[in-house]
């Protein structure tokens, strides 16, 4: 931020709070200290502030190792809380994102901003963005079982991938399994040209684009021709103990109640499982039921099982598809 738009903005605010009592409004000033790279709090062109000053009615000015802030007395001190957090993230050697500021300043239960999960190869790092998020990566690591329940665009199958890709790295694991059904295949699939490999690949590309977003190109060729990474339909999974490994199902509300028990009882020592679905997009025939639809009776009460659902609040994706699934969900009600 220049100093010319800092003073633009303070006029602005001026006008808007010159009708108001003195009480109301303050100034306050945040330090730096002990932050020896100011780029990681405020990010290229001091995005990080001007995301912040978006969502809070604040003015900060950037003077070497000190903010001044001034605006509503409320929204100063929420705004220093917030900077905390960023200071707080920054110190540790996060790069502060402006989907950082946005949770820390909407989400007064989780004003801190997460650790860094992964750091992706192009240097990239991942951390959930919303407090649904935060909740499904805490169960993840909390729990051997994790059942992600959303609609489209949380990010289920990307962080689930991205906690499997942290603990093959930390050795915590020896593989990783992703596994989603081909149900849209059905009778369908022997019309489709190539070998089984080709005509199952389609259905299971949104897993290799994730991989392909956390590690290289080689590195994923390699890890899947060693075996390492396995991306297989859940039809492969009949018959097998899995240990010692990271398995998500994805997509698994089209799963029914007997392929979702036959890939859950699947579950070997050393093993944690992952299992993702949204109940608003069923693709099974008309009259089978989803797997889906009896994990919070059947599971809900069992220990080292968790069940986290996941709303519009959590949707990372362009704003418009917020709207589109509440959209969906009104028409539905």
């Amino acid at each position: 931020m220049t100093g010319t738009d800092a003073r633009a903005d303070a006029r602005a605010l001026k006008r808007r709070t010159c009708s108001l009592p003195a009480s109301t409004t303050t100034e306050s000033t945040f330090a730096l200290d002990g932050l020896d790279d100011h780029l990681r709090f405020c990010g290229h062109h001091d995005r990080n502030i001007s995301a912040l000053e978006a969502l809070l009615p604040v003015v900060i000015r950037v003077e070497g190792d000190r903010l001044h802030l001034s605006g509503e007395r409320d929204a100063v001190r929420r705004a220093s809380d917030v900077l905390a957090a960023m200071l707080a993230a920054a110190r540790a050697g996060a790069h502060v994102t402006p989907d950082d500021v946005a949770l820390s300043a909407r989400n007064v239960a989780a004003r801190s901003i997460p650790p860094t999960l992964l750091v992706a190869h192009r240097g990239k790092e991942i951390r959930p963005k919303t407090a649904g998020q935060r909740a499904f990566v805490a169960n993840i690591a909390q729990n051997t079982l994790t059942f992600g329940i959303g609609p489209a665009g949380t990010g289920k199958t990307f962080l689930a991938i991205v906690m499997a890709v942290r603990a093959l790295k930390d050795r915590e694991v020896t593989r990783i399994i992703l596994s989603r059904p081909a149900v849209e295949a059905g009778e369908k699939l022997g019309f489709l040209p190539g070998d089984l490999k080709e005509k199952v690949d389609p259905y299971l590309r949104p897993l290799y684009d994730a991989l392909g977003e956390l590690l290289d190109d080689a590195t994923v060729t390699k890890y899947i021709e060693r075996g390492t990474i396995e991306v297989a339909p859940l039809a492969y999974m009949r018959g097998r103990t899995l240990a010692d490994a990271y398995v998500i199902l994805d997509e698994a509300q089209n799963a029914t109640r007997a392929q979702l028990k036959m890939f859950l009882t699947r579950l070997g020592s050393g093993t944690k499982m992952i299992v993702n679905g949204d109940a608003t997009q069923i693709d099974l025939p008309p009259g089978v039921r989803s797997g889906l639809g009896d994990v919070d009776r059947l599971f809900g009460a069992i220990d080292d099982v968790g069940i986290v659902h996941l709303g519009e609040a959590d949707i990372v994706r362009p704003p418009l598809v917020a709207r589109l699934v509440a959209a969906y969900a009104r028409a539905e009600d």
